[in-house]
């Protein structure tokens, strides 16, 4: 029997993935504090991001699976969110024109099992680009509630030159990672549903 899914989270981007693998789910965002913890790591950061939204869902919903899962694109030492505002995301995107970065996807799962997390790291290079391409972009809204201000999976795959990793990851949904806890937790995915792992292959 399929276990009924949820997605604890809010983006449409990561909703969107689990309906391309068609997987029917129930979004039910989870309001957690994503304030940074001293001394934490970007990747220490959106794991337990990912876990926190996974459990908190959890707790008044038994027998069923909970993805959680948060994303960071870090360049260098700084780590890039949600641009404040219009002239922040075109200073944003002009900071990365030309040159690599890389997208930090956490993802968990909470259920029966526990919890099982994972978090993915995708180097994305940028071509150049003019401020007046920055501001273009911009312009269509688009990455205004998006980390490091641009969507691949939109108007925004025509900043990146290339990439190297899960493409899933960038979009914020790392489908790799997410079949790696699926497996963990007991089950595997069947090209559209959810199946328990045989014996043999647990």
């Amino acid at each position: 029997m399929t276990p009924r899914l949820i997605l604890a989270s809010a983006s449409p981007r990561r909703s969107d993935v689990l309906t391309q693998l068609g997987l029917d789910h129930v979004v039910l965002p989870a309001a957690v504090d994503e304030s940074y913890r001293e001394g934490e790591t970007p990747t220490e950061h959106v794991e337990r991001l990912a876990r926190a939204k996974a459990t908190t869902v959890t707790r008044g919903e038994s027998g069923a699976l909970v993805i959680g899962g948060d994303t960071v694109v870090v360049d260098g030492a700084r780590v890039l969110g949600k641009p404040m505002d219009e002239r922040s995301a075109v200073d944003m995107l002009l900071s990365l024109a030309g040159r690599s970065h890389v997208v930090l996807s956490g993802i968990a799962l909470a259920g029966a099992h526990g919890i099982s997390s994972r978090v993915a790291a995708t180097e994305v290079r940028f071509r150049d680009m003019s401020r007046d391409e920055a501001r273009s972009y911009v312009s269509t809204g688009e990455p205004l509630d998006k980390a490091g201000a641009y969507g691949i999976q939109g108007r925004g795959a025509a900043l990146v030159a290339a990439i190297d990793g899960d493409y899933y990851s960038v979009v914020g949904f790392p489908v790799d990672a997410f079949l790696d806890v699926l497996r963990e937790a007991g089950w595997r995915y069947d090209f559209g549903r959810i199946i328990p792992l045989e014996p043999r292959d647990r």
